[in-house]
C-alpha cells in the first residue's frame, strides 16, 4: 500500500515530467482565501500542473509589499490538499528553504535577484544538501550567462538531481516594450548548454503587462520550451503586487487553448527529406558566407597596412556610421531587420578591427 509521501512524490514526478509543464498561481500569497480560491479555480481548468505563489517577495524598493512570509506556507499546504496539485515557491535563504520544506512545498525556485549573487545561491545550495526536492533557477537580472550557469553548478554540487531553468527576461537599459527584455538568443544559448534540463519560460515577468502575454507564450513554445510559468489571480487588477501582468484562471485557460503547441519532430519521411534538402542549401550558403567574410578580412588587413604606414587610427567613426546606414537601408529592402543588421555588422566590424590591430602590432 502506498504511503501519503510516496503518492505525493509520484504526483510531483508526473508533473515534472509532463510536457508542456504549466505552472501558475498568484504573484504573491495575500490571504488564505485568495490563494486557496486561485488554486481551486486553476485546478478546475484542468490545464495547470503546479501551483506557484510568492511567499517571500524581494522588491526593488523598501515599503513595497514583500510577501506575507512563512505564515503563508500553511495556506499553500491547504491549496495542495484541496486541489491535489504540487506546489512551488521562491526561496532566497537557507531559512526559507527549511521553512518551505517543513510545510511540504514540492518544488523550489531561485529568483533572479538571488541568482545574481553567488553567496546567496551557495547558502541555498548548502540548505538543500540531503534533500531530493527539484529546484528551478531563474536567469539573473543582468544578461550574464556565467552567473546563471554558476548557479546551476552550485545547486548540482549540493546533490540536487532534478534542476530546471526559468527564463524570465533580463534588465536592459532603453527597453520599452517589455518589463524585462527576453533576449531570446541568450536563453537559446543556455538551453543549448544544458539540453537535458527542464527549460521553462516566464512570460509574466518578461512582459510586465497582460496584453502581450499570449504572443510571448507562443514564441516560447515555438522555440521548444518545456513549459510556462504564468501568474494568475482571482482579481488581477487589485493584486498586491504585479497587478498588470496577472490574469484570472479562466483567462489563462483561454490563452492556453489558443496556443499552437508545436512538436519537436514527426515520423514523416517526406518531411525529413524536404527538410534535409533545405538544410543542405543552408549549409552551402553558410560555406559561401564564410568564404566571403574571409575575403573581407583580407581586405581589412590591406587597409590596416595603409593605416600603419600613415599612422592612422584603426577606428574611423564616420566610415563606420556610413556602413551601418547603408547596410540597414539595404537590409530593410530585402527583409532583414535593423536589429539583425546592426548586430551582424557590429560583429564583422570587431573582427575587422582585430585583424587590423594585428597588422599595426606586427
Amino acid at each position: 500500500m502506498q504511503t501519503t509521501e510516496q503518492a505525493t512524490n509520484e504526483t510531483v514526478q508526473q508533473a515534472w515530467g509532463k510536457r508542456p509543464l504549466i505552472i501558475s498561481g498568484p504573484c504573491s500569497a495575500e490571504t488564505e482565501e485568495q490563494l486557496v480560491t486561485t488554486a481551486q479555480r486553476l485546478a478546475a481548468t484542468g490545464k495547470v500542473d503546479m501551483i506557484r505563489a510568492g511567499i517571500w517577495k524581494p522588491r526593488t524598493k523598501p515599503g513595497m509589499f514583500e510577501g506575507v512570509g512563512a505564515k503563508g506556507l500553511p495556506w499553500l499546504q491547504q491549496a495542495k490538499k484541496l486541489t491535489g496539485l504540487p506546489t512551488t515557491v521562491e526561496v532566497a535563504t537557507g531559512k526559507q528553504v527549511q521553512d518551505a520544506l517543513t510545510f511540504d512545498v514540492d518544488v523550489l525556485w531561485i529568483g533572479a535577484r538571488t541568482t545574481v549573487n553567488p553567496f546567496s545561491v551557495q547558502e541555498v545550495a548548502d540548505a538543500l544538501r540531503g534533500t531530493n526536492v527539484p529546484v528551478m533557477i531563474k536567469n539573473p537580472i543582468n544578461p550574464d550567462l556565467e552567473l546563471w550557469a554558476g548557479a546551476v553548478e552550485r545547486i548540482a554540487r549540493a546533490g540536487v538531481k532534478q534542476i530546471g531553468l526559468i527564463h524570465r527576461g533580463f534588465s536592459s537599459y532603453g527597453n520599452t516594450e517589455f518589463r524585462n527584455a527576453p533576449m531570446w538568443h541568450l536563453a537559446i544559448e543556455m538551453k543549448l548548454k544544458y539540453p537535458d534540463l527542464v527549460f521553462i519560460n516566464d512570460p509574466s515577468h518578461i512582459c510586465g503587462r497582460r496584453d502581450i502575454l499570449l504572443d510571448t507564450m507562443q514564441r516560447a513554445i515555438d522555440l521548444d520550451y518545456d513549459g510556462l510559468m504564468i501568474e494568475s489571480h482571482i482579481d488581477p487588477d487589485n493584486a498586491w503586487s504585479d497587478a498588470k501582468q496577472q490574469v484570472t484562471p479562466e483567462r489563462l485557460a483561454e490563452m492556453l487553448d489558443t496556443i499552437i503547441w508545436r512538436k519537436e519532430d514527426i515520423s514523416s519521411e517526406e518531411y525529413h527529406a524536404a527538410l534535409e534538402k533545405l538544410r543542405q542549401q543552408i549549409n552551402q550558403l553558410d560555406d559561401e558566407l564564410m568564404q566571403i567574410l574571409s575575403q573581407r578580412m583580407k581586405i581589412a588587413e590591406q587597409i590596416g597596412k595603409y593605416k600603419k604606414e600613415n599612422n592612422i587610427t584603426i577606428l574611423q567613426t564616420n566610415r563606420w556610421n556610413e556602413i551601418i546606414e547603408r547596410a540597414t537601408a539595404k537590409g530593410d529592402k530585402i527583409g532583414l531587420s535593423k536589429e539583425f543588421i546592426t548586430k551582424y555588422f557590429d560583429a564583422v566590424h570587431m573582427e575587422s578591427i582585430n585583424h587590423q590591430k594585428k597588422v599595426l602590432d606586427s
